[in-house]
Formats: structure tokens, C-alpha cells, sequence
């Protein structure tokens, strides 16, 4: 495991890499962290193993909704499946938060929250980094590299007992082209992002998410009423192509992704003329399949 806090150069130092400069957690607090704010609390620690994992202890513990976990660095961050997610420490935002959506939301609906918080996510890189993104459903961000999609940040929920869910968020921002752990990987600063400054994008994200999910609670879960459904499906680079789902048991669906129905399933028109619903949980793999 790398600490931030050790050299990354000649000189050595937290600042040995003037491109990569800590989180401001006070700042951060004080923005983020009032009265009325869904956000009720905001620790950034150097480096964890997980802040999905950090975070679910915590919420055992009887933690209220809206804490927020921040690492400068993770060394067993993870998607889903049990995919893995590395970067250098610094190198972009790894955080998880806190929600206990279910006074409110019925459970059946809280499969919504990944696609919930890609909207988010999407909606404030657009405003705050000034970079175009998509959605690849379920849980992936897409930035545009010299015309290419690639995959820039990634979304993990997880039911944490009986009335929680962590949620996850791995964004690759100022990753550089050698640091890339697979080719089809990209990050803010490869889409050519305004900004690469870490602490407003955190905040831009955070506050977007609030207010997307305070619109879907005061909606009771239901993705039409909140606009939810219509913004991602606006937003999904995933619809309107042909894509091969990979299920478990090495079977696999071949069609054209043609909606996001109403529990966050992908219709996909089969070349039998069936629409076939795929849930997150059935795929192992989705992809955009060869003409």
C-alpha cells in the first residue's frame, strides 16, 4: 500500500506531486456539513482498505444517514463482482456515503440508488468540470478520449442491514495515460475536464446527489415522479445499441437496449421480437456487440 504521505519523487513529501494536493477536509466540512443538509458528517483519511467496507462497520454502529467517507487513497477498492479499482493516491475522488432511505422509499425501489447517483454524478461533472460524460448502465461513467468512450468512474451500492445502503463512488480525475490500469480506462484529465480541482468537485457531486435523492425520497422511490428515469435514460450511452448481456452459467442475450423500465432493469428488443428486462444483479458482463 502507498501512503500519500510518503516521497513520490526527488524531495519526497505529501507535496512532492504539485498536481495532486490533499483534500481540504475542514473546507469541505463547512460546506457540506449544516443544518437541513442531508450530509451530517465528513471524514477524509489517507488511505483504507475500502471506505464501502469502513463505512458499512460504521453503519452498524447505529452512524446516521449522510456521513460521508473520503480516502485519498484505496487499496482494496472494489466494483461489482468483486472487480477491483486502483489508482495512485490523490489521482481522483474515492468516497462512499451513508443512506437510510427506508421510511420513505420502499425497499423494491431502492435498486434505483446506483443509477440515482450516476445522474448525479454526470449532472455535476457536467457543471463543475466542464466535461461531456455518459452512462453506461448500470454503474459506469463514460468521458469522451480523443473519440473513444472510457470508463472514468464507477458506482458500488451495498445493502448495509436492514435499512441501508453505502454507496460508492470511484472517479478517475487526474490519471495519467501511463497510469491507466487497463487501456479502456480514461479520467477527467484525458477528456480534457476545465477543472481537475478535487475539493469543488467533491462538493459539486455531494450537493447534486442531495438533491437528486431528496427528490426521489420526497417522491417515495418512484422514478418517474422524480424525473429520475427520464434523466438517466437522456443520459445512457448504453440505449439505443446493440449489446451482448452476459449471464451467469456462460449464457448470454443478445439485443438492442431500447429503455430503462420502471424497477432500473435494461429492456433489451431480442431479434425474435421479445423485450427482455436484464436486472443489475443477472449480468456478469454488458457489451456493446459487433455489427
Amino acid at each position: 500500500m502507498t501512503d500519500p504521505n510518503t516521497p513520490a519523487g526527488p524531495g519526497g513529501g505529501r507535496w512532492s506531486d504539485l498536481d495532486r494536493p490533499p483534500l481540504n477536509a475542514t473546507a469541505l466540512r463547512r460546506a457540506l456539513v449544516r443544518p437541513g443538509s442531508l450530509w451530517t458528517s465528513l471524514d477524509v483519511v489517507p488511505s483504507t482498505g475500502s471506505t464501502n467496507s469502513d463505512l458499512a462497520a460504521r453503519a452498524a454502529e447505529g452512524l446516521p444517514e449522510g456521513a460521508v467517507l473520503v480516502a485519498e487513497e484505496q487499496s482494496e477498492g472494489r466494483g461489482r463482482l468483486g472487480r477491483t479499482w486502483s489508482a495512485p493516491a490523490r489521482s481522483g475522488i474515492f468516497f462512499s456515503v451513508l443512506l437510510r432511505p427506508g421510511r420513505d422509499v420502499p425497499t423494491e425501489r431502492w435498486g434505483w440508488l446506483p443509477l440515482l447517483t450516476g445522474v448525479a454524478l454526470a449532472t455535476a461533472l457536467a457543471r463543475a468540470a466542464g466535461v461531456d460524460t455518459s452512462l453506461k448502465w448500470p454503474n459506469d461513467l463514460l468521458v469522451s478520449v480523443d473519440g473513444e468512450e472510457r470508463k472514468a468512474g464507477g458506482i458500488l451500492a451495498e445493502r448495509s442491514g436492514d435499512d441501508a445502503v453505502i454507496v460508492g463512488i470511484g472517479l478517475n480525475v487526474s490519471l495519467r495515460e501511463s497510469e491507466l490500469p487497463v487501456p479502456t480506462a480514461g479520467s477527467l484529465a484525458l477528456a480534457d475536464a476545465a477543472s481537475l480541482d478535487r475539493d469543488p468537485l467533491l462538493r459539486a457531486v455531494l450537493r447534486t446527489l442531495e438533491q437528486w435523492y431528496g427528490d426521489w425520497r420526497a417522491a417515495g422511490g418512484d422514478p418517474a415522479v422524480s424525473g429520475l428515469q427520464e434523466a438517466y435514460a437522456a443520459g445512457c450511452a448504453t440505449l439505443g445499441r446493440r449489446v451482448r448481456a452476459e449471464l451467469p452459467g456462460g449464457r448470454e442475450l443478445l439485443g438492442e437496449a431500447v429503455a430503462i423500465d420502471g424497477d432500473g432493469r435494461l429492456v433489451l428488443a431480442t431479434e425474435d421480437g421479445v423485450q427482455m428486462p436484464v436486472s443489475a444483479g443477472d449480468i456478469v458482463h454488458l457489451r456493446v456487440a459487433e455489427a
